[in-house]
């Protein structure tokens, strides 16, 4: 059903792009910079946001995306906030949509640029394709599996590091999550590694597989904020594995935090790195 979806002899991967990109021009773009104090609400606290175009944006691309393959369904973000138990989806025999409207919300407050719309294809388990859409910077990518992955049009390669270079990688903010988990992320603060905190994810991604920047690490598993990168990056030519050395599956369950990175090498150096700083000592204990 799916690959017969993304044959490469039909269409509809590119009504996949014009329904995302359908999706910003009617929900995203008209409330950027224009969103009125009552269109931004906060959902756990002040630093997870939600607003009017993350809610209108979901609901444009659920009803257009199970047009396009009829007996889908949607796991998006602001739905399973509403009901948890649309989650429960990802285990279920339907394709599944796995929608983030607005990856980058703050972002999007603050009226940045950096932020992305991100759409994956799943089935069982497995993600067989992505759209990751940053509309403010006119960027467009697209990865299905086992064909690669572009931007705009144009192949992706992530490359990898020079020998020896300090690798640049974008990190989960070890203050929210647990103390191994702390641990393990403190550790990416080592010579040889540039770590700093993530902005939107799906655009962290999407610098890996370009090879902008060498690698990630996150420490939460929420599938609509890394289905779509991961098999961005894996397409580029990248690799990915959670702390324990296997993949993350969008299922759940993963031993974290994860990585995904330029090539295989350089994902293990950042697991070496993240499983030192889970072995270390507290870092709240002097």
């Amino acid at each position: 059903m799916i690959d017969d979806f993304l044959a490469t002899e039909t269409a509809n991967p590119a009504r996949v792009e014009a329904a995302v990109r359908a999706a910003a021009a009617a929900e995203i773009l008209p409330r950027y910079r224009q969103l009125a104090a009552h269109e931004i609400v906060e959902k756990s606290g002040p630093h997870d946001l939600v607003t009017a175009a993350d809610r209108l944006a979901e609901e444009h691309l659920t009803a257009s995306l199970t047009r396009l393959l009829p007996g889908s369904v949607v796991v998006g973000e602001e739905a399973v906030h509403a009901d948890p138990a649309v989650y429960d989806a990802l285990h279920g025999d339907a394709p599944v949509w796995i929608v983030d409207p607005v990856d980058g919300t703050r972002q999007f407050v603050h009226g940045e640029p950096g932020f992305c719309t991100l759409v994956a294809l799943a089935h069982h388990g497995e993600v067989f394709a992505s759209w990751t859409y940053a509309p403010v910077l006119d960027e467009l990518a697209v990865a299905v599996r086992g064909r690669g992955a572009t931007l705009n049009g144009t192949p992706l390669r992530s490359g990898s590091p020079a020998p020896g270079a300090v690798l640049k990688v974008a990190m989960s903010h070890p203050d929210y999550t647990s103390d191994v988990q702390k641990r393990a992320l403190l550790g990416l603060r080592t010579d040889g590694i540039d770590a700093r905190a993530c902005g939107s994810a799906g655009l962290e991604y999407l610098a890996v597989a370009c090879g902008a920047q060498d690698g990630v690490a996150f420490n939460w598993e929420l599938a609509w904020d890394h289905a779509a990168g991961l098999l961005l990056v894996t397409e580029a030519g990248g690799a990915q594995a959670t702390l324990s050395g296997v993949p993350y599956r969008i299922t759940g369950g993963n031993d974290l935090p994860f990585t995904a990175a330029r090539d295989a090498a350089t994902a293990g150096r950042i697991l070496d790195a993240l499983r030192s700083g889970a072995d270390g000592p507290d870092p709240s204990v002097s």
